[in-house]
């Protein structure tokens, strides 16, 4: 028996309400031709027991690319984790991980709430950071959000150099509510073009975002960035980060002048998968700090002075906010949180350092050698462990031949920007050995 929670009557008095004519006008934003005209192509149920027997016999026929050295990065870093992480999140107080909404129940929870938002806010140079968003995309969106509400203008200023994915998703979230997106290119040595910039900013900006390290793996100038906006009404400056590990050897963002700094934290103790999870961050100044989305744990002490944890901030929807709330975001994404967590208390700040430094030597191995097969950076510009090079072959053919010898190639830049045809995007993390960089510069320099 289905269950419809809706009459029709509730039905016509909702879509009223919203001002529309019927359920197919609250799709209107979807093209048509992305519309499902028909049912789902999905076979029939089967029993548990054969569906299992499918997915087995199906699984034996992959061939594994977990053993391949992987160079692809774009957004997706392949890191080591520390076995401690998985074992750690199986305990069974934390693998529920659930709003601690009462604190005399949720010391430990809220005080890893706590320790995240502590490390986070140090490796980004800010005063304050939240207890976690969805995704590095999401929270490209929600800093732009924020920075509207502060700032009021309507238009936000996106480099053209940021994660293509996160630009998809701003304009998604802002589509809808009257702001407009407009792109600034990028110059020739990859960097946002300051000239470019300075000639949209006015009044009506409210938010210049900016990738650190951008997409092509190259670090932004912040400080410059920062000195080229007015004063009087100025926007607000966004650097959002996709390589979390970036933070722990470049100036932290927040020192060079950045006001919100948001991005993807999933580099810390959390493995790769089929789209995630992934862990949404977001830090800012305090004089910003009620505009921050999602909550914020506190500490303090009970009366008795002994020190205890509890939800300082908490301006979601959820917390009888409703409309006046800065986010609906449903979430503290906890468990990958705390994965985070207990990643960074594991390797601590000088590990984590070596591990960053260890990152940029490959990579930068692996661009020496690349140059002495002839295959050139496309940007001049200081990178971090990932950089782009320009081949006469197309991407797809370059992860071809890759993956013919075993490795798992580079990122085809020309999906995202035309203008970079040959362009190949190449990573190099603390997994690949110097014997893999060769084996990929072998590959690469035949196809230059």
């Amino acid at each position: 028996m289905r269950y419809f929670p809706s009459s029709d009557e509730d039905v016509r008095a909702l879509l009223a309400a919203a001002g529309v004519k019927g359920v197919a006008d609250l799709f209107a934003s979807i093209p048509s031709e992305a519309r499902l005209k028909e049912p789902l192509a999905v076979p029939p149920a089967v029993p548990e027991p054969e569906l299992r027997e499918r997915f087995v016999s199906r699984s034996i026929r992959n061939s594994s690319a977990s053993c391949r050295p992987c160079f692809l990065g774009a957004g997706a870093y392949d890191h080591y984790t520390p076995a401690a992480v998985d074992q750690l999140l199986l305990r069974s107080e934390f693998y529920t991980a659930y709003t601690p909404y009462q604190p005399e129940l949720a010391q430990g929870t809220l005080q890893a709430i706590f320790e995240f938002q502590t490390m986070m806010a140090d490796l980004t140079g800010m005063d304050v950071s939240n207890a976690s968003l969805y995704d590095g995309g999401s929270a490209t969106a929600e800093a732009a959000l924020m920075a509207h509400r502060i700032h009021k203008g309507r238009r936000v200023l996106v480099a053209r150099s940021l994660h293509p994915a996160y630009r998809e998703v701003l304009r998604t979230y802002l589509r809808h509510i009257g702001l407009t997106v407009e792109e600034i290119p990028f110059g020739p040595d990859g960097r946002l073009d300051l000239g470019a910039l300075k000639g949209r900013l006015d009044a009506e900006v409210c938010a210049v975002l900016v990738g650190q390290p951008n997409f092509f793996g190259v670090a932004e100038d912040v400080r410059a960035i920062a000195s080229a906006l007015p004063q009087e009404r100025r926007p607000l400056l966004g650097v959002v980060v996709s390589e979390a590990l970036s933070l722990a050897l470049l100036e932290p963002p927040g020192r060079q002048g950045a006001d919100i700094v948001c991005g993807e934290a999933r580099s810390f103790g959390l493995p790769l998968g089929y789209g995630g999870p992934y862990l949404g961050f977001m830090t800012t100044r305090q004089q910003h700090m009620r505009q921050l989305p999602g909550r914020i744990c506190g500490q303090t002490v009970d009366a008795d002075g002994r020190r205890g944890f509890v939800l300082t901030l908490t301006t979601r929807e959820q917390h009888i906010r409703r409309e006046k709330a800065t986010s609906n975001i449903c979430t503290n994404e906890g468990l990958c949180m705390l994965a985070a967590t207990v990643y960074l208390s594991l390797v601590g700040r000088r590990g984590l350092r070596e591990l960053a430094i260890q990152n940029l030597s490959k990579a930068e191995y692996l661009k020496a050698k690349l140059g002495e097969k002839g295959v050139r950076p496309l940007f001049a510009a200081p990178t971090f462990n990932e950089f782009a090079v320009k081949l006469s072959a197309q991407g797809p053919k370059a992860s071809e031949a890759a993956y013919a010898a075993d490795l798992l190639g580079g990122y085809d830049l020309s999906r995202d920007y035309p203008e970079l045809a040959g362009g190949h995007l190449l990573c190099a993390t603390e997994r690949v050995s110097k014997a893999a960089c060769d084996r990929m510069a072998d590959v690469l320099g035949g196809l230059s």
